[in-house]
């Protein structure tokens, strides 16, 4: 068992958070996109806390911030399908603006997190 309880580390709980915003979001996407973008976009938010509980398991800080880093790059490829989105105009600005915010600061909150490993 590693030594961080995941689910009392803040970065799990906002991930959790962006997870239910995401979902919110993606299921009001056309039905023709649901084994596509909505497929992509989910698997992406989803992949975020996942890997900080995996990582949260090892022994080590290295293989924590491992998991971290796929963590981080989950959420690039999350920031770019939901700009994506934006252009097709499947959400709103407003939603794009709203969403990218809770990204970029989780973003920032895991390397933060990363650095004092």
């Amino acid at each position: 068992m590693g030594k961080h309880n995941f689910k009392k580390l803040k970065i799990w709980l906002r991930s959790m958070e962006l997870c239910d915003d995401v979902f919110g979001t993606t299921k009001n996407f056309p039905k023709t996109e649901i084994y596509s973008l909505t497929s992509q976009i989910n698997r992406s938010v989803v992949s975020v806390p996942s890997n900080i509980a995996e990582g949260a398991s090892r022994s080590s800080d290295k293989d924590f911030k491992r998991f971290l880093e796929i963590s981080l790059g989950s959420l690039y490829e999350l920031q770019t399908q939901i700009v994506l989105s934006s252009y097709k105009n499947y959400i709103s600005k407003k939603e794009l603006e709203i969403l990218e915010d809770r990204i970029e600061e989780l973003q920032k909150m895991i390397s933060g997190f990363m650095k004092s490993l």
